[in-house]
């Protein structure tokens, strides 16, 4: 219920941005992408604030691995490898 809850205060809380803004609702398609691009973007500043509270370093190859993937939708190059891999073996055995 909490979630349901939370995301009725987000809800509300864009809906009186969008009318401070004066864009109608839904957004116009470039609007809503950029907004959802942000919202993407802003999955990942948690992680990464938990990362530098706890000491460990941000570095480019963690946001590639842990950020970029979860923003773009598309696996880190060492997912895709190893899934290709293990499609290949599939394949010799088949």
């Amino acid at each position: 219920m909490k979630v349901y809850l939370i995301s009725l205060a987000a809800g509300l809380l864009v809906g009186v941005i969008y009318a401070l803004l004066q864009v109608r609702s839904p957004a116009p398609p470039a609007i809503a992408l950029i907004g959802l691009l942000g919202m993407l973007i802003g999955e990942q500043v948690v992680p990464t604030i938990k990362r530098l509270v706890v000491g460990e370093p941000v570095t480019v190859s963690w946001l590639r691995t842990e950020c970029v993937s979860k923003i773009t939708g598309v696996e880190p190059p060492s997912s895709l490898a190893k899934k290709e891999s293990k499609d290949l073996e599939k394949n010799r055995e088949a």
